[in-house]
């Protein structure tokens, strides 16, 4: 009798629109997994496209075998929060077990030489095993299929996923996959897509194999390379004995409400199986925070440069923290390359050498494929000190960038001199006597101009240099200044594309500490050691007088906390006082929370029309203020919030009444 089955999952880097390289990359994964054994293969959500059923359209998988479509399995639970949109575009399949005809298109007809076949909620009994299907989202949901399949006697199930990466999300996908057959048993196989499918999220592979609650096979998270494919051979009878040992579950089993079964007439394992070896569980590698800012912006970044068909990227480089890491994520992407190269990724060099126009040319060390694709630029202006310009001009060095130092007074000065011309007023900095208003309006100028020479240098840098192309440019705002709104509108954080616009300050920080220890950039030391500044307020002595956290009023680590509490608590002002009372009650009064909160939503509310035109940024967080499709906000608030602040002062007043009382009572007790 067989058992042992051999099964391959695939990731694919798969392109909106792009059927001719789709379909490439999906031949090749089935070569892939034929050569290696596999009777079975699974793809990605969406690698093909939608099915049209009755006028309605429905995300598929179409399961087929040699020429035969067996079954189309519509998507039951789909995506529709965060960054999914599923039912603007697709329709749910609500008909729980039912399977009704689907009349083919006369094109497929031609090929199959079918007319109908089935379309529904069912699974496939093949000759020594039944198969179900999971699509992405179903394995998240409460009820996922997987739980009453099982307990109907699939002992394979299937979810062909569309997963994007989120920092720390790995771990839950991983153990979502492992649970689902732990409490009863089976093969899980997941397929994922891998790569910027041409939007702000980076879909992180992360193929994998799971039988009865372990890890059997592991894919890459991040990787260049267009097509991976996982294969794994495991023995049904080990499915069968681990859930003759579940007595709870054969009595559920009993009165499972079956599904329709589609019979096929194959086999996934051989007669004569005895000598075939298995795969054993593995201990799943999770990669660390920094790890992933390290490689996920990477990878996403030379996706968009490879398809955009631009020649590299331009950073203004302030020496900051911000722009430093974003520098780093680049030098990581030429890493990335030249590692792939090394492995032998023909699609990789053949990228390469198209972007640095060079058809000979193999790229082996990354400063100097840097050189070539990534150019960073200082703007000093009369409020920017020596010690910004040493740090930018030194990380430059040890990355490889082709780096420019320029200053930009005399611009500030002509768009400045115009405004004094028109109206016979100057506008001055606090410092020299000026309002508030005078002093803001300076400080945007200089941001602002910053902005206009990113992109003259971005479109001519490489002409000046008798090179073809242009470059991309990076913005380098994260996403706790962006929830703040603690950016100049159309400064340098306008850029063409982000890669740290969904990555707080603190694991910045923790970045470029990974950065100095893996890289050897030294350079970084001093960044990380300097509080961060906007250098646009005039220096003091020659030194820096303006300090982020300080125009802010209110630290990093308190944005982050903030930023949490409203997007993922879904907490108005006087929710996320309520909840800061008691996180912050070591070290705040009452009071002190209430008057942090209410600064916080004035300076939120007041800042929101900025991310209407917020950079497209790697989505990292789920607390990510991206107004485009993930965090969707008025963006013209009520920013007195006159009823939400006058309940916290009521709660207050009542808190400061209760521990005077209390205090009153100890201290006569004491007497």
């Amino acid at each position: 009798m067989g058992r042992a089955v051999t099964v391959a999952t695939c990731a694919l880097n798969q392109w909106a629109l792009d059927f001719e390289g789709n379909l490439e990359r999906i031949f090749r994964s089935i070569d892939i997994a034929k050569s290696k054994g596999a009777r079975y293969r699974l793809g990605p959500e969406l690698e093909i496209w939608p099915v049209l059923h009755r006028n309605a359209r429905y995300n598929c998988r179409v399961i087929f075998l040699n020429k035969k479509i067996l079954l189309i399995r519509p998507k039951i639970s789909l995506a529709n929060t965060g960054n999914y949109r599923e039912l603007r575009w697709f329709t749910p399949w609500s008909k729980a077990r039912h399977v009704e005809e689907y009349f083919l298109p006369r094109i497929i007809q031609e090929v199959t030489g079918q007319e109908t076949v089935p379309f529904g909620d069912a699974v496939l009994a093949t000759k020594d095993t039944c198969l179900g299907a999971e699509i992405c989202e179903e394995l998240w949901a409460p009820n996922s299929p997987h739980i009453e399949m099982g307990l109907d006697g699939v002992e394979i199930f299937t979810n062909s996923s569309g997963s994007h990466h989120v920092l720390r999300k790995a771990q839950a996908r991983v153990d979502l996959v492992n649970s689902a057959t732990a409490k009863n048993g089976g093969i899980y196989i997941l397929a994922n897509q891998k790569g910027c499918d041409g939007d702000r999220l980076y879909y992180d592979g992360c193929a994998m194999i799971s039988m009865n609650g372990e890890t059997v096979a592991q894919g890459s998270q991040f990787s260049l390379d267009d097509v991976e494919v996982l294969v794994a051979t495991l023995d049904l009878e080990d499915v069968r004995s681990y859930r003759a040992e579940i007595s709870s579950c054969n009595l559920a089993a009993s009165k499972v409400n079956p599904y329709p079964r589609v019979k096929v007439n194959f086999a996934l394992s051989c007669p004569d199986d005895i000598d075939v070896p298995t795969c054993m569980p593995i201990q799943w590698r999770h990669h660390s925070p920094e790890e992933e800012i390290s490689l996920g912006p990477a990878c996403w970044l030379w996706d968009y440069l490879r398809r955009s068909k631009q020649a590299g990227f331009l950073l203004p480089l302030s020496g900051g923290i911000d722009s430093s890491a974003t520098a780093c994520i680049v030098y990581s992407m030429c890493h990335q390359v030249c590692l792939a190269v090394k492995n032998g990724n023909a699609d990789v060099l053949a990228d390469a050498r198209r972007i640095v126009n060079d058809e000979v040319y193999i790229p082996e060390d990354p400063r100097e494929f840097c050189k070539r694709v990534f150019t960073t630029c200082y703007m000093a202006s009369e409020n920017s000190s020596q010690d910004t310009c040493q740090r930018a001009k030194l990380l430059a060095e040890q990355i490889g960038s082709y780096h420019i130092n320029l200053n930009i007074d005399v611009a500030v000065k002509a768009v400045v001199g115009i405004f004094c011309v028109v109206t016979g007023q100057t506008p001055r900095f606090s410092v020299h006597g000026g309002s508030s208003r005078e002093n803001l309006a300076l400080q945007n100028v200089q941001a602002r101009v910053r902005m206009v020479l990113a992109y003259l240098f971005a479109q001519l840098t490489l002409w000046a240099r008798g090179m073809p192309g242009g470059l991309l440019v990076l913005g380098s705002a994260n996403v706790d200044e962006s929830l703040r709104g603690y950016l100049t509108k159309y400064d340098c954080s306008s850029a063409d594309i982000n890669p740290i616009g969904g990555i707080s300050k603190t694991d910045l920080k923790n970045f470029i500490q990974y950065c100095i220890e893996n890289f050897q950039l030294t350079a970084l030391r001093s960044i990380m050691s300097a509080p961060p500044t906007a250098e646009l307020e005039p220096l003091l002595d020659g030194q820096i007088a303006q300090i982020d956290e300080v125009d802010m009023g209110m630290t990093y680590a308190e944005l982050s906390i903030y930023g949490k509490l409203r997007k993922m608590a879904k907490a108005g002002p006087y929710s996320m006082f309520c909840k800061l009372i008691n996180m912050w009650k070591e070290i705040c009064t009452p009071r002190e929370v209430a008057s942090k909160v209410k600064h916080f939503f004035r300076m939120y509310s007041v800042n929101r029309h900025k991310m209407t035109t917020l950079t497209p940024s790697y989505h990292a967080e789920n607390y990510s203020p991206d107004d485009n499709r993930f965090d969707l906000r008025p963006f013209l608030y009520n920013t007195s919030w006159s009823w939400q602040f006058r309940c916290i002062d009521k709660q207050v007043n009542a808190l400061c009444f209760w521990f005077g009382f209390v205090f009153k009572i100890l201290t006569v007790g004491q007497d």
